[in-house]
This record gives structure tokens, C-alpha cells and sequence, in this order.
């Protein structure tokens, strides 16, 4: 067995209860709501029109997308709780997901519910009105046990569904088997990837197989069916939860924040690894977009992660100017802990900038060295950039200082904006300067001489109730201008593209001792 189908594996456990933990919440939440609905709009049609129009409505919404929505929507209500109460709620992973799925559960048991109610013979109901039975003993007896099957095959639907959508929910902050899916794309870990598809298509299959023998029990009046569909569905979420049944006891864990590319995995693993060096517990919520994650730290989700000064002074306290480094990291500093309670504890060492790059020889034979050459150039070219780039305050102040028009502008995932650089799809993109690709791709960063950009510092942040904790502030510390831009490179690239590929864990234990650490 391969190292990295090994150490798929060992993060198999984990994966896998978290993700149960929430399609099972998820399944029964939108049970408990669409029953009763179903029953509702089957006895009064002016119910019905509406209740199937919004459930499908809600599938129409791309289900990331859902997710995503329902972040910001908590964390204000938790705001709001805590301005009251004094106490908030935890709006990052498991609530927003919990929501989301929920609703796309809601239509198939819905629609199947109010078929089945709203589709039986009408000599049977009529019978059972002729013998004296009430409404309620004729729903019971007569109309819940023939509608079943039928209601049964919509539950098996909204379990495939809710199974195969709760891998996004690695985006708000959930660990499910997405997790597997999101890294693996973003190191080029296919093993990864593929071990993700399979996990989770394997849990809707077995899952799925389980209701079928409830239904067929159901259909066939077979209590030997409905046992042991019940006890296999059982037993397996009991077996599947078991890992976070058994860290649930002791201290609270550190939260350590990541975002959505290899850097981040790698720093996320090397400040885990110092706490945990503590005796610390620790999880990470990972692939988390920027404003998802700096708004899950100020909101105390997150206990810490890396960002960066760039990012944090335009995306964040919404800054247009670029001062020079040294002020816009104390100006930095100060702004944060001023409106969010966040604490900057201090720069790693290295920059990770936004930077557009080119093929070198394309570059040499267009004579490109920086953007002003690029400007003229541009409404020939074809620009790729990742999945944030296109929407974030430096891509409007390049455009604003050297007025960039590309002929077409496409976003990838970042593994794929290479990939589009190499095949010829995009001539230039948006790359990060501490990128071991740059170098391996032999690309060239264009130059920004008129200082459109900001700094990028790779920082570590402080939520506002850990900014005091000794033992967060010991395990991190160190780590403050001790990591030298090469040795980032070297640790990424041993991640993105090394023919000795690493997983993000291995590479943050090379780099703790390349830095000493």
C-alpha cells in the first residue's frame, strides 16, 4: 500500500464522522419538517402550491453556494445573541451545513409525501370513513402505512442528495470527505481526490441499500426486512460517530483555521504540530474562503490561522492606498485590534503576493518584464486567475493603475490555472509569489513598478478571546519572522508538484526543521 493511500486512511476515521454526524442531522431535520408539511399539503391545496414551489426553488440554488449564504446569515444572528444574552453561538461548519442540506432534503420527502398521501385509492379512505374511524385513526392505520413506500423512496432520494452535497461542507469550515476532495485538488493528489469520490459514494450506496430494505419492509409488511434495514442504518451511525464520541471528553481543542491552497494546509499542520507539542488538542477547519475565515476569527470560531497584510488591508479594512511595508504592517496591527478585537501577533518571515506571471520564453519574446509592458499587450492575451482574484480590491487597482484588458479572463481552481498556463489556455495568470511553481514552471513574476499592489506579509492572527492565551502565544511565537520565503517555496512545491510528493503534514515537519523549529 501506497504512503499516500495510508495516510488517506488514517484521516479516513474522522472524515467519515463528521460527515455522517451531519447528513444524519441533516436527513432527520428535513424529516421532522417535511412530514408534517407533506401531510399539510395533501389535506389543504392552497399549502400545497407554495410548500413545493419554495422546496424546489431551494434546489435551484447552487448548493455551495446555499452553504455559503447561510455563514454570514448566522454569524449576525450569533452577533446579535451575543449583544443581548452575552453569549453567542459557533456560526463556522456544522450549523450553516445543517441548514443548507436540510432544504435540499426537504423536496423529495415533500414531493413523495404529498404523492403518496394525495395518491391513494379513494374506495380505501372511504371505507375506512364508513366503519366510524376519525381522521386521525384512518391517517395512522390506513393512509400513513399505504403512502410509506412512496415516502420511503423520497427519503432515499434526499439521502444521496444530502451524502453527496455534504462534501462542500468543507468550505464553511465542516470536516466531511470533502476535506479529502478539496486538498487533493489543490496539491494534485489524485489519490486523495479519487479516495474522497469513493468514500462518499460508497456511504450513499450502503445508505441507500439500508432504506431499501425499510422500504421494501414497509411495502411487504416484512418486519424482518424493516429490522434489519433499522439496525444496519443504526449500527452504522453509531460505528461512524464513534471518533467524535471519543474526542468529545477533555479540554476544549484549539481551533486552527486554513484557507483554500497549500500554503495554508502547510502552516495550519506546522501550527498544529507546535500545539500539539504542548499536549494540546487541536482540530483544523480548512478551505475556508478569505472573508469566511477572517470573519470566523473575529467572531472567535477560528482560534488562529495565516493571512496576509495585502489581504487583510484591502479585502478587509477596505484600504485603497499602498504604504510602504513597515507602516502598513503597524498601521495593520493597530486597525485590526482596534475594530475587531483581532491581534496580529506578528510576520513569518516571507511575502506571498499576488503576482501575474508569464511563461519565461513567452515573456522574453513579447518583451514583457513588468505590467506596464503587459498593458499594451493584454487585449491579446488570455488572462487566468484563481477563484478570488477577479473579485478582490488589487485586481481593481491593477486595472486602475496600468489598465489592464485582457481578450478573455477565466477562473480555475489554483491547481488548474497552472495547468490552463501550461496548455496554452491562459498566457498569463494570477500567481502567488512564495509558489514553488513559479520557479519549477520556469515562469517569470511581472514586476509592479508603480506600486499598485500592497505588501503581502504572511501574518499570524489572533481571535479576540485566545489574543491572551499563554500557551497559543508560547506554541506560535517562535515562528515569527522565522520562515525565509525560499524555505516556504521549497515546502510547497515538495506538496504541489515534487515528484516525492508530500502530504501538507510532512511538508510542515520538513519545514519546522529546515526553519529550527
Amino acid at each position: 500500500m501506497s504512503e499516500q493511500v495510508r495516510a488517506a486512511f488514517a484521516l479516513l476515521p474522522a472524515y467519515l464522522a463528521g460527515h455522517v454526524a451531519l447528513s444524519a442531522a441533516a436527513l432527520v431535520l428535513g424529516l421532522l419538517v417535511g412530514l408534517p408539511l407533506a401531510l399539510a399539503s395533501a389535506r389543504i391545496p392552497a399549502v400545497r402550491l407554495p410548500a413545493l414551489g419554495f422546496a424546489s426553488l431551494v434546489q435551484t440554488i447552487p448548493s455551495l453556494a446555499l452553504l455559503a449564504l447561510f455563514y454570514p446569515l448566522l454569524l449576525a444572528l450569533s452577533a446579535a445573541a451575543r449583544a443581548m444574552s452575552g453569549h453567542g453561538f459557533a456560526a463556522l461548519g456544522f450549523l450553516p451545513s445543517l441548514l443548507a442540506l436540510s432544504l435540499y432534503a426537504l423536496l423529495p420527502i415533500l414531493r413523495n409525501g404529498v404523492a403518496g398521501l394525495t395518491g391513494l385509492d379513494p374506495a380505501v379512505v372511504e371505507a375506512a370513513r364508513a366503519v366510524g374511524m376519525t381522521p386521525r385513526q384512518r391517517l395512522i392505520q390506513v393512509e400513513a402505512p399505504l403512502a410509506a413506500p412512496v415516502v420511503m423512496a423520497g427519503v432515499r432520494t434526499a439521502a444521496v442528495w444530502v451524502i453527496g452535497a455534504a462534501t462542500l461542507s468543507t468550505a464553511v469550515g465542516w470536516t466531511s470527505l470533502g476535506d479529502y476532495i478539496f486538498s487533493g485538488l489543490q496539491t494534485e493528489n489524485w489519490v486523495l481526490v479519487l479516495f474522497g469520490c469513493g468514500a462518499s459514494a460508497a456511504l450513499a450506496l450502503i445508505t441507500d441499500g439500508l432504506l431499501a430494505l425499510v422500504e421494501t419492509g414497509l411495502a411487504r409488511r416484512s418486519r424482518l426486512r424493516l429490522a434489519l434495514g433499522g439496525a444496519g442504518l443504526l449500527a452504522g451511525t453509531v460505528l461512524a460517530l464513534a471518533p467524535l464520541a471519543a474526542g468529545a471528553g477533555g479540554p476544549k481543542p484549539y481551533v486552527i483555521g486554513a484557507k483554500n491552497f497549500s500554503e495554508q494546509y502547510i502552516l495550519a499542520d506546522l501550527m498544529s504540530d507546535r500545539l500539539k507539542a504542548t499536549g494540546a488538542r487541536v482540530v483544523q477547519r480548512s478551505d475556508l474562503g478569505s472573508v469566511i475565515a477572517f470573519r470566523a476569527l473575529a467572531a472567535n470560531d477560528l482560534d488562529a490561522y495565516v493571512d496576509y497584510s495585502g489581504t487583510l488591508w484591502t479585502n478587509v479594512l477596505h484600504h485603497a492606498d499602498t504604504p510602504p511595508r513597515p507602516e502598513l504592517l503597524r498601521r495593520l496591527t493597530a486597525e485590526l485590534k482596534a475594530r475587531y478585537g483581532v491581534t496580529l501577533l506578528g510576520p513569518l518571515g516571507f511575502e506571498n503576493a499576488y503576482v501575474l506571471a508569464m511563461k519565461r520564453d513567452r515573456a522574453n519574446a513579447l518583451h514583457i518584464v513588468s505590467l506596464s509592458d503587459l498593458a499594451p499587450r493584454a487585449p491579446a492575451l488570455k488572462l487566468g486567475s484563481d477563484l478570488e482574484f477577479l473579485s478582490r480590491p488589487e485586481w481593481r487597482a491593477l486595472v486602475g493603475t496600468y489598465g489592464l484588458s485582457f481578450r478573455a479572463q477565466t477562473r480555475y481552481q489554483p491547481t488548474f490555472m497552472y495547468r490552463a498556463l501550461e496548455g496554452g489556455e491562459a498566457d498569463v495568470i494570477s500567481a502567488f509569489s512564495s509558489d514553488g511553481r513559479i520557479a519549477a514552471d520556469h515562469l517569470v513574476a511581472l514586476s509592479d513598478p508603480m506600486g499598485a499592489a500592497p505588501s503581502y506579509d504572511a501574518v499570524i492572527l489572533l481571535s479576540p478571546h485566545s489574543s491572551a492565551d499563554a500557551r497559543l502565544r508560547g506554541a506560535l511565537l517562535p515562528l515569527v519572522n522565522r520562515v525565509p520565503v525560499q524555505a516556504m517555496r521549497a515546502a510547497n512545491l515538495t506538496v504541489d508538484r515534487d515528484a516525492d510528493k508530500l502530504t501538507p503534514q510532512q511538508a510542515a515537519q520538513a519545514l519546522a526543521k529546515a526553519i529550527g523549529r
